[in-house]
């Protein structure tokens, strides 16, 4: 019972200690208590119940009972770090049992073998236990002992094995009542999906299995850990240390096991590492290698190892000794068979390379390539890197970027087996490594077309195909609008100065309950997307239209200049300064939103001059009079293009990656020609210029008060050729997909655009902040345009910075004007800049204006 419902277990073992039980019912009792508090509780109290249980069990003169409980001790003892003292239990315990409890001495003895790390033992232990569960037929215990064997195999990569004894166990499982193993075969099936590199099934079982353990009480630091290595793999590295610290305080406090505490260490030094937090992960792996050693687990310990050395040479230290080491590291993972003996090779040959010993480079790089051509994509991955890395140092250009493509290939197949826009977007950090060395050796040894063919191929990637529509399930949708009116309810307490910590507290639980739901999305068919095609792009510019694509490589900007049927590359400043500089804009625009602040604007002008120095250097000269399509790293989205001197009279656009522009180009407006005005509430201006478009466009659609509440808006907004949304938006840096726009009923959110079959052919977002994006992964954003972008809108104009309300309106009312005579939005935006007043308060309204796409 203590596994199908443990608080009804340790009750009745409490009140049958209390009844003055038989020896033989005692030793059961306390073994019961012992059990409880070695899984769920106090580790301390748990050896302290099993050694009463063992002495009952010697009064009762019961050779099995004694057995029984010897093996239970062996458990706790291993995972209190007492390793010796464990495997004696174990030694005894086998040597006084029989038959079918000595079949179950040893399914135990075979989890701690697991446990250790000795999985060929652990796997002979199986071996010998199983046929007599079976013949016995003991459903449960044969059961968790494929459970157990499924698991082994997954240690040792053979996910095929495994998934085989998964279905055999489970098939078992629902003829039974024990809720906890259940439970626990839920969350193996999770890490089984995960090792064959379903990431979104992963996260879907594991949530089921969380949902599982809650319902049973009982804590779930294996699947903290499991879960830390799937939001790991996904691109969620800050949010896997988080878990992982957590997890840590939580099991700390109940006097938990020292096992899981070292492996819950070298989780959290593994995700600080991915997370760029080197001494974070030095700290946490050097702690788990102690622990590792201390519990004579040498298989944990060679992890913590790989991870410890992986930490110090993110820190920037390299020698001799470190290559010896992941040398050293190599070798033993290998002979354990363990999948992670490439990554250590590929280690030992990154650093052996920095010291220039190419020769020692070379051995440990052609052992990692080896697992380029089979297992999970990440280890293909790792493979294709050691073999770019091979090619290098042997100077071979067409070898480092066929081996870059053909790993990137494998991340894009990876990639769109996820339905979420953000995991495919935090995916791609994965392949960082390999784009930015392709872009390195296109610089120094090919033209500037290779070098923009390259830039493209890891830039704004998500934006190539459109996301996954979420299901429609009902949970989600429930869950949708209960965030809607929780977050209605808080802002609503805000404003009138009442404390909403509640409400606060409720719409995080709802938000991480969506986000949840939208990661469990697959993807709908492997593939990249378009191929980039740079005589297309070119083509599509002629000879009017400049496309500047900034490419960053070492640091420096590379400006990549399109046009008149030629690429070509100029030279610019340092990404940093221009980041710095960026940030000072930004400050000074919002100061400019206010009046009285027109002692700010040649100061901001200022900074503009030194932006376009930083960001274009010498190809400012070059961009003829034509239109201007501005093409900018991840990290420069909160640029104001157009307050760089060379840019502020142009027809200007931003898209995020040239294929991005060429497929907005291309996309062609819906039939019906559909108008759609929203006016949100709380507007300082009330959204003035919306009546007056209303009269402007005689069979608009118009949603304000009432009607302007988020499922009806979202029905009109669906295949409409132009909306125009008036609302106060908000970005949320922290979670970026949760950026909104206030309607009626509360925030429309990214995730809520999703759903749309077809976004707006153009979308007008008047409204503060609506243009920023969060970079992610390799080169990528999320935010509301980019969520836009792919599901039909060809053009949008939105706002990096805080505006003044009533200095929108007249620009608002200028550009559809514009557009009312047939201009392009990025037209009509230029024109609408230039009838502005010419004070500082229009003038840096118009400035944070931004028109996105080619419509």
């Amino acid at each position: 019972m203590v596994f199908a419902d443990p608080g009804e277990a340790l009750a009745r073992a409490r009140a049958l200690l209390d009844a003055a039980p038989s020896p033989l019912d005692a030793s059961v009792a306390h073994q019961v208590i012992g059990i409880w508090q070695r899984d769920f509780g106090d580790l301390r109290l748990a050896l302290n119940h099993l050694r009463r249980a063992r002495g009952f069990a010697a009064r009762a003169d019961s050779a099995d009972r004694e057995a029984d409980v010897l093996a239970t001790l062996g458990v706790a003892l291993v995972h209190a770090g007492r390793t010796r003292e464990g495997l004696a239990a174990f030694e005894r315990g086998v040597a006084r049992g029989g038959g079918h409890t000595r079949a179950r001495v040893l399914y135990r003895r075979a989890y701690v073998w697991w446990v250790l790390g000795h999985h060929r033992e652990a796997l002979e232990d199986v071996r010998r236990a199983v046929p007599v569960l079976r013949q016995a037929e003991d459903v449960i215990w044969t059961a968790r002992a494929l459970t157990l064997r499924a698991t082994v195999h997954l240690a040792l990569g053979a996910v095929e094995r495994a998934e085989a004894d998964f279905t055999a166990a489970e098939t078992l499982w629902e003829t039974t009542g024990q809720e906890h193993d259940k439970a626990d075969a839920v969350e193996s099936r999770g890490l089984a999906a995960f090792r064959s590199g379903d990431v979104p099934a992963a996260l879907r079982l594991l949530d089921e299995a969380e949902e599982r353990y809650a319902r049973l009480g009982t804590p779930t630091f294996m699947l903290n850990i499991r879960r830390c290595e799937v939001l790991m793999a996904a691109g969620l590295a800050p949010e896997a240390l988080a878990e992982a610290d957590a997890a840590i305080g939580k099991l700390d406090g109940i006097g938990g096991q020292s096992t899981r505490k070292a492996e819950l260490l070298l989780a959290a030094a593994r995700a600080a590492r991915l997370a760029g937090d080197p001494h974070t992960a030095i700290a946490r792996a050097a702690l788990a290698v102690r622990l590792f050693a201390g519990q004579r687990r040498t298989w944990w310990e060679t992890h913590a190892r790989l991870v410890l050395i992986e930490a110090r040479h993110a820190a920037g230290r390299g020698s001799g000794r470190l290559v010896a080491d992941a040398a050293a590291v190599a070798g033993k993972l290998a002979a354990f068979g363990a999948p992670a003996a490439p990554e250590a090779s590929l280690l030992a040959g990154r650093i052996a390379l920095g010291l220039g010993w190419t020769a020692d480079a070379e051995r440990h790089l052609a052992v990692a390539a080896r697992s380029r051509r089979s297992g999970p994509p990440l280890a293909r991955m790792t493979g294709w890197a050691a073999q770019a890395l091979r090619a290098r140092a042997a100077g071979s250009t067409r070898g480092v970027l066929e081996a870059c493509r053909r790993g990137l290939d494998v991340l894009d197949d990876h990639r769109m087996t996820l339905g979420a826009s953000e995991l495919r977007a935090r995916a791609t950090e994965q392949g960082a490594e390999l784009a930015a060395l392709a872009g390195r050796t296109s610089l120094a040894s090919g033209g500037p077309r290779r070098l923009l063919v390259w830039s493209e191929r890891w830039r704004a990637t998500v934006l190539s195909t459109p996301p996954t529509r979420p299901p429609a399930d009902p949970e989600l949708l429930s869950g949708m609008t209960a965030f809607r009116e929780i977050a209605s309810r808080a802002e609503a307490a805000r404003m009138e100065g009442r404390p909403v910590p509640a409400l606060e507290r409720e719409q995080r639980r709802l938000e991480r309950q969506i986000r949840s739901r939208t990661l469990h999305m697959r993807g709908q068919a492997p593939g990249g997307g378009d191929r980039f095609d740079v005589g297309r792009l070119l083509e599509r510019l002629g000879d009017e239209v400049r496309l500047v694509e900034l490419a960053v490589l070492d640091g420096r900007v590379q400006v990549l200049l399109c046009g008149q049927g030629r690429v070509r590359r100029f030279e610019a400043g340092l990404l940093a300064d221009a980041e710095t500089e960026a940030e000072h804009v930004q400050a000074g625009l919002r100061r400019l939103a206010h009046p009285g602040a027109e002692a700010r604007l040649p100061v901001v002008e200022a900074a503009g001059r030194r932006l376009e120095e930083l960001l274009l250097g010498p190809a400012a000269a070059h961009l003829g009079g034509g239109p201007v399509v501005i093409v900018p790293p991840g990290r420069l989205h909160r640029v104001p293009w157009a307050l760089l001197p060379s840019l502020r009279e142009r027809v200007l656009s931003v898209s995020p990656s040239a294929g991005s522009w060429l497929r907005a180009r291309e996309t062609a407006p819906p039939p019906d020609g559909r108008h759609v005005l929203v006016r949100g509430p709380g507007l300082a201006t009330g959204g003035a210029e919306v009546p007056e478009l209303a009269g402007r466009y005689a069979c608009a659609t118009v949603l304000e008060d009432e009607e302007a509440r988020v499922p009806r808006v979202l029905e009109e907004l669906d295949g409409a050729a132009l909306a125009h949304i008036a609302a106060h938006g908000t970005f949320r840096a922290d979670s970026p997909l949760f950026s909104s726009l206030r309607m009626a009923d509360g925030p429309i959110v990214v995730h809520d655009f999703e759903r749309l079959t077809r976004s707006p052919y153009r979308i007008i977002l008047s409204c503060c902040d609506t243009a920023l994006l969060a970079s992610v992964g390799a080169d990528e954003l999320l935010g509301l345009v980019t969520a836009l972008l792919p599901l039909g809108t060809a053009g949008v104009v939105a706002c990096s910075a805080p505006v003044n309300d009533a200095a929108v309106v007249p620009l608002m009312l200028a550009l559809h004007k514009g557009l009312g005579a047939g201009l392009s939005l990025a037209e009509a935006l230029r024109d609408a800049r230039a009838a502005l007043p010419g004070d500082a308060l229009h003038q840096a309204t118009g400035w944070a204006f931004s028109a996105f796409g080619a419509a």
